[in-house]
């Protein structure tokens, strides 16, 4: 079975994935035998959205030997450790884009030299597994892809690290991103959050696995599809009734952003439902008291995320021991065919 890693988007809160995933790692080196082992050693195929596709590309980033570059908890370490920096409104920024409402909000200097530091020079060709990483073209007007086995297999291939600078793009948080693939294919891109388009992107990677051999529906997945947390905010008719376009503006971005994954999950299950045992994890973790913005990274609401990362993972441990075992007990030869 071919056995796929989808996480959302969801800014800082990207924590909260990323600590249910140490939990997973320990276990897979538990049931696995093998104390080296890596999220990237149990998966084959990788897809995620804006924070989600940071984490995933850490995930099968290659270090020198071809070996899986990071643990899960040193993913999850590059927001603990550098998401103050990322988004901290410096004092100048404030004043310039008056408080955020003329500007983006942060500046994407501290944002580049993280995944600078994390990626370096690494092609999305040289990842360690087929990806799906979301992202959208505002010039075009089209969701973009991008995918590590078309980059082997068609040329078409960029810097990871301009990659995720695009799909975490997110409008009126970071300007947008314009990126250039790498040579001899010349395209540019100018690219914004890819949760605009597809926050959770489990569909994607289902339709983009079906693709490979030996792979001819759900029934020869399994899929394992995190969630960023969630707080939805309810509206009565009598408080939005008159709203116009500056009072929709907050609220329906929120909307959009929680209402797409709703309907993936919804779509995946449906499908799922179609199989006997199929194999559709959808784990969406609670906040337990974190702050659901996607941008407060204070180190209060940081260790707020780590514990309740920690939280979801306990709640979630029967799930994550079953996934596990499936994980080592699973896989197979799949080739990129369509």
């Amino acid at each position: 079975m071919m056995r796929i890693l989808s996480i959302d988007g969801g800014g800082i809160r990207g924590i909260l994935p990323g600590m249910i995933l140490v939990e997973l790692e320990k276990k897979l080196q538990i049931i696995s035998n093998n104390s080296n082992a890596r999220i990237a050693d149990y998966f084959d195929l990788v897809a995620g959205t804006s924070t989600g596709a940071i984490l995933c590309s850490a995930y099968v980033c290659p270090d020198t030997q071809g070996k899986p570059k990071f643990t899960a908890q040193e993913a999850v370490n590059f927001y603990l450790e550098d998401g103050d920096d990322i988004f901290d409104v410096g004092v100048w920024k404030k004043i310039s884009s008056l408080g955020g409402a003329t500007d983006e909000k942060y500046s994407s200097k501290e944002l580049e030299r993280v995944l600078n530091t994390a990626f370096g020079e690494i092609k999305l060709s040289e990842l360690l597994r087929p990806t799906c990483f979301v992202s959208y073209d505002v010039s075009n007007r089209l969701p973009v892809i991008f995918k590590q086995h078309s980059a082997i297999t068609k040329g078409q291939d960029f810097l990871v690290r301009d990659i995720l600078r695009g799909t975490s793009a997110a409008p009126t948080y970071f300007e947008a991103a314009r990126i250039y693939s790498l040579p001899p294919v010349s395209e540019k891109f100018i690219l914004v959050d890819g949760g605009v388009a597809a926050n959770d992107p489990a569909l994607c990677a289902y339709s983009e696995a079906i693709k490979f051999s030996n792979v001819s529906g759900i029934k020869d997945m399994i899929i394992v599809s995190l969630g960023t947390g969630k707080k939805l905010q309810g509206y009565s008719y009598s408080e939005i009734k008159d709203w116009g376009p500056f009072s929709w503006a907050k609220p329906v971005i929120d909307i959009a952003l929680e209402g797409g994954p709703q309907m993936t999950a919804y779509y995946l299950q449906q499908i799922a439902s179609t199989v006997k045992n199929s194999k559709y994890y959808r784990i969406q973790p609670e906040l337990y008291g974190a702050d659901a913005a996607l941008d407060n990274a204070s180190r209060e609401n940081l260790e707020l995320l780590r514990n309740a990362g920690r939280q979801n993972a306990a709640v979630f441990d029967k799930t994550l021991t079953e996934i596990a075992n499936l994980l080592v007990s699973s896989g197979g030869d799949f080739k990129f065919s369509k």
